[in-house]
């Protein structure tokens, strides 16, 4: 829920999935939260105040998007229980369908078009032309690769194969300045046959360890760059560009 400009970071994305045409959004919060809850649904109390102070043309900005089904799946945080970038994904296997495509984005960045055009759309379309998986991949600086999973693929007839990931390698040892963003379109053979937590990283469970087993027994997953704008909130230095990067590009659209 931390804020970029005038809105979560989570709305950025979810608004991204609503251009694509997704209709239900499942959501994996901490055990007990109630802020994304609220935050998606209705405030009785300020519609009516707003009403009720003649300011009806500020209600559709506080109600949440019309057609659009949020499902919330907790996550328990006791320190028992497993950790890792694998386990909201797994709390979700039970709603889907064996042989269905899943959408999976992490909340904590997103890709900023200021043109309004969906980067979710082109991953989907990515996924539905070559009939496998896909990712999305941003491009960023040599220099700054220790810091992320770095993307192996190459080129092939049906565009970006992935290959491996290398997790935070030296700049040397990196074979590209193509990083994950943990965003993707998954199989359902991936969900069924190779999302498990039976590999543990520096005592987590990291969603690339699926991915690159399922690779590497012979599935195909695409590598989509972006077009848009890499932006998250983990540092005060991002969080801080991130905000500059939308106010800007929202002051230019008044003027």
């Amino acid at each position: 829920m931390l804020p970029i400009v005038d809105r979560p970071i989570i709305d950025y994305i979810v608004e991204d999935c609503i251009k694509a045409g997704i209709t239900d959004i499942y959501l994996v919060i901490s055990e007990g939260a109630t802020q994304v809850r609220d935050y998606y649904g209705h405030n009785r109390e300020l519609e009516q105040y707003l009403q009720a102070k003649g300011k009806e043309e500020m209600l559709s900005s506080i109600q949440p998007p019309e057609g659009i089904r949020f499902h919330f799946v907790e996550q328990p945080t006791s320190a028992d229980q497993p950790y890792g970038t694998s386990v909201p994904v797994l709390l979700c296997r039970e709603f889907l369908e064996a042989d269905e495509h899943v959408l999976v984005l992490a909340g904590d960045d997103f890709i900023f078009n200021a043109d309004g055009s969906s980067e979710v759309r082109r991953l989907l379309d990515a996924a539905e032309k070559t009939g496998g998986s896909a990712m999305l991949a941003a491009e960023i600086p040599q220099e700054e690769v220790s810091r992320y999973g770095v993307v192996v693929a190459h080129h092939d007839e049906s565009g970006l194969r992935f290959d491996h990931i290398q997790e935070k390698p030296t700049v040397a040892e990196a074979k590209s300045n193509l990083i994950n963003i943990s965003k993707y379109v998954f199989d359902g053979r991936f969900f069924q046959e190779y999302l498990a937590l039976d590999t543990v990283t520096n005592g987590e469970y990291y969603i690339t360890d699926p991915i690159n087993a399922y690779v590497a027994a012979g599935n195909s997953m695409y590598v989509v760059p972006i077009q848009g704008q890499y932006l998250d909130g983990g540092t005060a230095q991002n969080w801080h560009h991130a905000n500059e990067v939308v106010l800007r590009a929202m002051t230019s659209d008044t003027q």
